[in-house]
């Protein structure tokens, strides 16, 4: 039984009763990225000497009994999208390939705080605009459960990290999906938290108004725990809300009898596969024998999620992508004039996929299209989340797939920008209205791993946590791994 298939709370257990050490842990996590990376390519940046002095530091302090926290010493791995001072951070991109940030996002502080072991940076879609890991500039990821198949994007190398046993817990960033698609495709738990709730300060900016920080677990309960160290007001980011953060483990208690739950009818309508419909569908019926009770309802705008989603978020990354010029940090072509400078640093740093949105949404922006779609689409998304508010004023969650499919075949659709912007029907209206949801293994088709999301009201992580953790208490897929 390898170490990191114990609990969190088991592993801490154990490093306090002195049964095992941080170096213990971390010489586990290199072992198994030795075995395994060469066919999974989760990691772009390794931090062996790092971790490894790290874990000399943090073993001292449990000699000393200075050890505290149930994050300390757990070897984590890193989206790439997030800064680590000192440790360089690409975002899966050529333009960044030789960056190296002088501090650290809010999470790492936090993350560090807590004495985790930061094991390297994880591969993604090239600044997160991807839903496949099929986009970075440097190789694709491949899912452990089938190596000619997809991890999902764009957090593809932080779902598959874990599902592999090459990091404790990960995290991840999600936009329209990037945590949840992964999590399902690869068999662990994705948590997206309630906009504002994790700080993004240090997170290389995709499309502001939508993109959250959360983690990839193998179970529940260590979500809950993970969301607890990095949640909280940052006054380093003007979109953290300033709320109470609860005890999210505290949470977890097993009842939900009585329960409310409501299955919107356009999650298991048409593109849904089969197979996945049934495992939600049996998921549905274990959550009726603990008390709960769920019906049909509609959430109407959903067939506009998508076109609305990519006029936002490619409007917002033309935006924020501007400041990749060639000036300041990263790929810098030396050309005979300025504008020659930026087209070609552009041109060189930035892959197919980025440049399509950034061309996108820059259209979008223009003068004499703002009005016809940049506007309508924000009008949109406010129809979007009022269908969440109506929902939620009579049920306590909402349940359905996390992706109408399992994974896909490597190669299969990164030719067809439509249909793999698709695949994040089921999870991009949840981004939109800004509210937290949770991927969680609930069967298999195919032998690939099926998602059901848990998505609940503004804040309220307590019950998404709650309810996942009780249909993961009286099912085995979680504790499925793959055969690598």
């Amino acid at each position: 039984m390898s170490l990191f298939d114990y609990k969190l709370a088991e592993i801490h257990n154990k490093l306090q009763e002195k049964e095992l050490s941080v170096t213990d842990l971390v010489d586990q996590a290199f072992q198994s990225i030795q075995e395994r990376e060469d066919r999974v390519k989760a990691y772009i940046t390794l931090n062996e000497d790092g971790a490894r002095s790290e874990a000399k530091r943090l073993d001292d302090k449990l000699v000393t009994g200075e050890a505290r926290g149930l994050l300390f010493g757990l070897p984590v791995g890193i989206k790439d999208n997030i800064v680590t001072e000192g440790l360089r951070t690409t975002c899966a991109s050529q333009f960044l390939s030789n960056f190296n940030p002088v501090y650290d996002a809010t999470v790492m502080s936090k993350l560090r705080a807590a004495d985790t072991v930061t094991l390297g940076k994880l591969n993604m879609d090239e600044f997160a605009m991807g839903g496949s890991n099929e986009n970075s500039s440097f190789y694709p990821v491949r899912n452990p459960w089938n190596l000619e198949r997809v991890p999902g994007g764009s957090s593809g190398g932080s779902a598959a990290a874990v599902a592999a046993g090459e990091a404790y817990f990960t995290l991840g960033s999600d936009t329209g999906g990037s945590i949840r698609q992964p999590a399902s495709y690869c068999g662990v738990v994705g948590l997206k938290p309630t906009y504002g709730l994790v700080s993004r300060f240090g997170l290389v900016a995709f499309a502001s108004s939508l993109d959250q920080i959360g983690p990839l677990t193998k179970n529940v309960e260590d979500s809950a725990y993970v969301l607890q160290a990095i949640a909280g007001y940052d006054p380093m980011d003007s979109t953290s809300a300033k709320v109470n953060i609860p005890d999210y483990a505290g949470a977890l208690s097993g009842d939900i009898s009585g329960l409310r739950i409501a299955v919107p009818k356009e999650y298991l309508g048409e593109g849904v596969d089969a197979e996945v419909k049934e495992s939600v569908m049996n998921a549905l019926k274990v959550l009726e024998g603990l008390g709960a009770v769920w019906e049909e309802v509609s959430l109407p705008h959903t067939e506009y999620a998508v076109a609305t989603y990519y006029l936002l978020a490619s409007s917002e990354a033309s935006s924020n992508l501007a400041r990749f010029d060639g000036v300041r940090y990263g790929q810098r072509v030396e050309t005979g004039n300025l504008l020659d400078l930026y087209h070609e640093s552009r041109s060189q740093g930035f892959g197919d996929e980025v440049k399509r949105r950034i061309m996108l949404g820059t259209y979008a922006l223009s003068s004499g299209y703002y009005d016809a779609y940049y506007l309508k689409a924000q009008k949109v998304r406010t129809l979007i989340k009022q269908d969440f508010d109506q929902v939620f004023e009579q049920y306590d969650v909402i349940i359905g797939p996390t992706a109408p499919t399992t994974a896909f075949k490597l190669g299969t659709q990164v030719d067809d920008p439509l249909t793999m912007y698709l695949n994040d029907i089921l999870t991009i209206p949840v981004s939109l209205a800004g509210v937290p949801a949770i991927s969680v293994p609930c069967g298999f088709a195919g032998g690939m791993p099926v998602g059901m999301q848990v998505i609940g009201k503004a804040f309220d992580e307590s019950t998404v946590l709650r309810v996942a953790h009780a249909f993961e208490q009286n099912t085995e897929h979680h504790k499925q791994r793959p055969a690598l």
